[in-house]
């Protein structure tokens, strides 16, 4: 079904560089205001105290303390160190050794700057800390090391900076005998678990390693060519988004500029769906979140127009409906929720909590939105009307059927109680959260989304907490684990819940920020991976990655993959970028704050020996790419019979995955059936057997036989030999 009357002229439209110039005011507006992610006004305040008439010298040493902090945070690390240095050379009080771990934060940057940036090996920043990742330049990281011993001479309970101090000795060489025993993580700590081979950024490689602050990542063909291209989006008001085109070749080109992305500022997540079911795929940009009332900024609806004569993205926000009013937010989701063949959009808007510990306000409460698309190009937000404008404080937002009546249900993840809301058709949303108890996490609930973990054909809601504070988190890597700030997962038992994380494998708190699910070794059962961390300059803890141990357990197997990296972790999505059956890993790095910039990684997988299929999904009576569709696929091998369930989505609310369906089988040898679902029109196939694994298939709804494909298979990169130096031209971190 394509939309009635969706005009492709671009003349009513906004032009690029009207675009860009909009978002640029933006942009100067909250780096020349008091926004404490990106503001300068405080550090202007802060200048003209020194400038002044002589302080007394304990407000004089907490004016420069704060000033340092403010500095650092801006990435404007030379200034701060000489304002460190002024309070050491003057003799100024010292505030309770806060100006060491000051010290100690601006060589462990100094230290990243000159050895995981300028100086990158596949394995940098990433833990446990391997040879090659050790720093060739050590002398910041052993200076970092020496000012952290000496703070926990004074403040020996601190495990934030017991694990600060390892980590330091780690990156200089000089770990374990360079940390005292009281201090000294314990050996098994970071041992590597489980049976996974190792997976290696190659994003330096291919130069697709944008450095970007906190933002969004997405995997998917957006050009037609049945090739997966990346697209990503950073936070910071000023970035533009980046976009590389995959060549077939194991190489990509940046086409950022081509496809007219680099107009778009901004943004810390991304959306992907084809809302005009023309066949290829759109954009939206999510802006705002965390920020309050300097977050409403308006987001960007970009209808994909690659194959027409505009041949870039074109933004149609406003046309169609979505430009205003604005909103903070980081959290959406498309679905055909009332089953007209189109797909609808939930924006979920933050609300009702304080807007960020750093502003010290409560926010305004915003309702959510729940967009109605009129199949003509526009929309209509009907969230009072269906009685979804929830009024919370949103951070995920994911549809799924759970009870299998065959329309999509809206789980809503807030920062106070979580919502199921029941679509009752015509009759609108109820929320029987409490009812189903799926409440859980109470006061911090972050990235969601609706999965078959045990594959037993009913959907599955995995919710992050994100409740707990940095030292608990790292206290755990010393054998001490608080009980909260753990991952739910709630199994469906027939259309009511059960909450599972402890009995499943969850028994450590982690602060998950961006996060996605996918199926690492092709066994068939979905495995997730979360992008860890908080704001703050000294929270340096690793991503962890779970794998699905068939549906019974999930195993922590971040260190034997290679998937701890220390760096802050957002969007994050899966898929097979070079069509030989496995998905591969894309994640969006970086922090908030301007000092915390890092470049992008690409974990090519391995490979496994279990069989596969990817499908191709092409809706008819259905949205186009058929997202919500439910696939269920019956095989039969060496084991028996074996049976695999999959829901067609971007997976996450944090990072979109590719919408063809990288399907691992598991050990099946051939398959009998596979059965659709397809969303909205109800309409159910089965695709009788025996059909081969490990090919590509095309499924036409309504078409009685699947189309095999045969895309080109092709390696993304040489292995890697340990070392690629950073020699990007305008990618350097500061």
């Amino acid at each position: 079904m394509t939309l009635a009357n969706p005009s492709h002229s671009v003349a009513s439209f906004p032009s690029p560089a009207e675009t860009q110039a909009e978002f640029r005011a933006v942009c100067d507006r909250l780096r020349e205001g008091d926004n404490p992610f990106f503001g300068t006004a405080e550090v202007s305040k802060l200048q003209q105290q020194l400038q002044g008439i002589d302080l007394e010298p304990q407000v004089e040493a907490e004016v420069r303390i704060k000033l340092t902090t403010h500095l650092i945070l801006l990435g404007r690390f030379a200034e701060a160190v000489a304002m460190i240095e002024a309070i050491d050379a003057q003799h100024l009080v010292d505030l309770s050794g806060s100006h060491l771990l000051l010290q100690a934060i601006a060589q462990l940057q100094l230290a990243e700057d000159q050895n995981c940036i300028e100086r990158h090996a596949v394995t940098s920043c990433i833990l446990p800390i391997r040879p090659e990742a050790v720093h060739r330049l050590p002398e910041p990281s052993r200076q970092a090391g020496d000012l952290y011993q000496e703070y926990l001479g004074k403040h020996p309970g601190d495990y934030q900076v017991k694990w600060l101090l390892n980590l330091s000795r780690m990156l200089s060489g000089d770990f374990p005998a360079g940390v005292p025993s009281q201090h000294r993580l314990p050996a098994t700590s970071l041992e590597p678990q489980g049976d996974l081979p190792m997976w290696y950024d190659i994003a330096p490689t291919l130069q697709v390693d944008a450095h970007d602050l906190a933002g969004g990542a997405i995997l998917d063909d957006f050009d037609g060519d049945g090739l997966l291209d990346l697209v990503s989006s950073s936070w910071d008001p000023c970035e533009p988004l980046k976009a590389f085109r995959n060549d077939g070749r194991g190489g990509f080109e940046d086409v950022s500029g081509r496809w007219g992305l680099d107009s778009q500022l901004g943004g810390l997540n991304l959306m992907h769906a084809d809302f005009d079911n023309d066949g290829l795929l759109d954009l939206l940009v999510l802006r705002g979140a965390w920020m309050g009332q300097d977050g409403r900024i308006r987001n960007s609806l970009l209808r994909n127009d690659l194959e027409r004569p505009a041949g870039r993205f074109v933004d149609v926000t406003a046309a169609a409906g979505l430009a205003y009013p604005t909103y903070p937010t980081q959290a959406a989701a498309w679905a055909d929720f009332d089953g007209d063949g189109d797909l609808d959009l939930y924006v979920g808007n933050e609300a009702n909590k304080a807007t960020l510990m750093t502003y010290g306000r409560t926010g305004t409460p915003y309702p959510s939105q729940l967009f109605r698309n009129n199949s003509d190009g526009t929309f209509t937000d009907v969230a009072r009307l269906y009685g979804v404008a929830n009024h919370r404080y949103t951070k995920g937002v994911a549809w799924g059927d759970f009870d299998n009546d065959g329309d999509p249900d809206l789980y809503v993840s807030t920062f106070d109680d979580n919502r199921l809301y029941r679509n009752d058709g015509a009759d609108g949303f109820v929320d029987v959260a409490a009812e189903m108890g799926v409440t859980e996490p109470h006061e911090a609930s972050f990235a969601t989304w609706f999965f078959d973990y045990d594959n037993d054909g009913d959907l599955d809601i995995f919710a992050a907490d994100y409740s707990a504070q940095t030292p608990d988190v790292l206290a755990a890597y010393f054998g001490t684990a608080p009980p909260g700030g753990r991952p739910r997962i709630h199994r469906n038992d027939d259309h009511r819940f059960t909450e599972l994380s402890s009995e499943i494998g969850f028994d450590r708190p982690v602060l998950p920020m961006g996060a996605n699910y996918g199926d690492l070794d092709n066994d068939g059962f979905p495995d997730f991976y979360l992008g860890t961390g908080v704001p703050d300059f000294d929270a340096l803890m690793p991503n962890i990655m779970y794998r699905n141990d068939g549906g019974r357990r999930f195993q922590d197997v971040t260190f034997i993959g290679g998937f701890g990296h220390l760096q802050k972790g957002h969007g994050i999505a899966f898929g097979d970028l070079d069509n030989d059956g496995d998905q591969d890993l894309f994640q969006q790095l970086g922090g908030a704050y301007p000092f915390d910039r890092y470049g992008n990684a690409l974990y090519e997988n391995p490979g496994s020996e279990h069989a596969w299929i990817v499908l191709r999904l092409v809706g008819r009576r259905a949205n186009r790419f058929a997202l919500g569709a439910r696939i269920h696929v019956q095989g039969n091998g060496p084991a028996g019979e074996q049976s695999f369930h999959s829901v067609v989505g971007s997976g996450g609310s944090f990072g979109g995955s590719s919408l063809q369906q990288e399907l691992g089988l598991g050990p099946t040898s051939r398959i009998d059936t596979i059965t659709i679902l397809w969303p909205g029109s109800g309409t159910r196939q089965v695709f009788s057997g025996p059909l081969d694994v490990n090919h590509f298939y095309q499924a036409v709804e309504g078409e009685p036989e699947l189309q095999i494909l045969h895309p080109k298979t092709f390696r993304l990169t040489p292995s890697p030999t340990g070392d690629h130096t950073n020699n990007h031209s305008g990618r350097s971190k500061r």
